[in-house]
């Protein structure tokens, strides 16, 4: 009689299941399935889109934008939105305090609130938290009536559609209509905005819409600290085999992730990162450039995009996974800002996401390591403007790594980022100079500084406790 012989292979998870496990808790997003995944390219695709769903709604609509702006574009939304509620239908709106500044007056929002429509603004300064500004709502997000959703880069300005009589073209963005399950995953980060803002919706979410398709996807809610989306996008640059392709509007590489992207290429695999030729703020290009070099040097292939701005967050990995949402790549959307990105795990749509990438390298010029590059291909306009502030607060934070690196000698520099250096070390010097000379010019800025620190801290101190949602921090 033979005993029982236990095979260990038969009682170990497959590598599907564990690269899914993987995905998973680095996301910190369940897979989703039974969904229908339509892509949106520009802004006039989403716009009409976006009407087409506020003027469907019946119930609810829910919208969740970074910027705001009082333009034809944003007059036309807010009063799509306010025909809705005053047609009974429950409407909320969080925009982001620092995203609409300069754009949209607190007189904008008005006639929203004068129809029922409910608005709040995320994260405007308070004495208490001299600092605390620095950490955005930049999410792009619509729900409409609990049945279909969507995610996106395209904020509420005209500046998505260009300006044909000055000859700017649109911007390049992406973005999602999602129908099935995972709508309720978007309306629940929605849900969870709100109520760290003031007392939670006073209407419940609709049931788990049924299924609608066959495509699988995550919804990730990023929120600040966390740090979901920069292990997802680690992870991903690990498992990739064959092609990694990505589009970036502020990409601001941080060292570890530069040698993931590093690591992929020397195992075989087709790294490529599309980028803006024309960023709409010029200082954070030039920081962006400046981390250019140790990709070409590494085998990744870089292309800028040669029309007014390209604004796409995208990613396709082996012709199988893809990713479109709010998030860069850079610490401020990787640890600062409240984010949201759809992960699709779905051969057709990665084909549809790469069929685009190859559209888009039509229009592009790829970087090379020695020589000129080659002249772009039709006219760049450059006077674009606006976008968001998590590009100047990554940049800082490059300049930052790169100036401490130096100092501590913790690691070698590399060519591209001697530099920064030069940069950093005239500033240096000029603050010294003024302060030999002029010292009250420093020394009166650093003491009010000092004195609403000191002030938030003793406020924070003895004001009583309160729960996060008791407070609604409306514009």
């Amino acid at each position: 009689m033979h005993s029982a012989v236990a095979h260990p292979a038969r009682h170990q998870p497959s590598l599907r299941l564990l690269a899914g496990q993987a995905l998973s808790r680095a996301a910190g997003a369940p897979l989703v399935g039974g969904n229908r995944v339509e892509l949106l390219i520009d802004g006039q695709a989403h716009f009409e889109a976006w009407a087409g769903l506020i003027e469907s709604a019946r119930q609810y609509v829910l919208l969740e934008n970074y910027l705001i702006a009082d333009d034809a574009v944003g007059r036309r939304f807010r009063d799509l939105l306010i025909a809705r509620a005053r047609a009974g239908v429950q409407v909320a709106v969080i925009h982001d305090w620092f995203g609409t500044l300069g754009n949209a007056h607190r007189a904008f929002f008005g006639p929203l609130r004068a129809a029922g429509v409910a608005v709040r603004a995320f994260n405007p300064p308070r004495v208490e938290s001299p600092l605390g500004w620095i950490g955005r709502d930049h999410r792009k997000l619509l729900v409409v009536d609990g049945r279909i959703g969507s995610i996106s880069g395209v904020c509420l300005a005209g500046k998505w559609l260009g300006d044909p009589a000055q000859g700017i073209a649109p911007w390049r963005d992406s973005g999602l209509l999602i129908e099935g399950p995972a709508v309720a995953d978007i309306e629940s980060a929605f849900r969870d905005s709100w109520a760290v803002l003031g007392p939670r919706l006073s209407f419940l979410a609709t049931p788990t819409p049924p299924s609608r398709g066959e495509v699988a996807l995550r919804v990730i809610a990023t929120l600040p600290a966390h740090g979901a989306m920069y292990q997802l996008d680690s992870l991903i640059a690990a498992m990739a085999t064959r092609s990694l392709w990505i589009s970036d509007a502020y990409f601001v590489g941080i060292p570890t992730y530069v040698r993931g992207l590093a690591a992929a290429v020397a195992d075989g695999v087709d790294v490529r990162l599309l980028v803006p030729g024309n960023n709409n703020l010029p200082a954070v290009a030039a920081l962006s450039r400046a981390g250019y070099r140790p990709l070409l040097e590494a085998g990744i292939r870089v292309f800028e995009w040669n029309g007014s701005m390209m604004h796409a967050k995208t990613a396709v990995a082996d012709g199988r996974w893809a990713r479109v949402g709010s998030s860069n790549l850079n610490l401020s959307s990787w640890l600062a800002n409240c984010e949201i990105d759809a992960a699709v795990e779905d051969v057709g749509f990665a084909a549809q996401m790469e069929a685009q990438y190859l559209r888009d390298l039509d229009h592009s010029t790829e970087l090379l390591l020695r020589g000129r590059r080659p002249e772009p291909r039709g006219e760049v306009a450059r006077n674009a403007r606006g976008g968001s502030s998590s590009r100047a607060a990554a940049s800082a934070l490059r300049l930052a790594n790169t100036v401490g690196a130096a100092i501590s000698n913790r690691r070698v520099l590399a060519n591209s980022e001697r530099g920064v250096l030069s940069i950093a070390g005239g500033v240096l010097i000029a603050l010294a100079a003024l302060g030999f000379w002029l010292p009250e010019l420093l020394a009166w800025p650093a003491a009010a500084f000092a004195a609403w620190l000191g002030l938030s801290l003793l406020w924070r101190r003895f004001r009583p406790p309160r729960r996060p949602s008791s407070q609604p921090h409306q514009d």
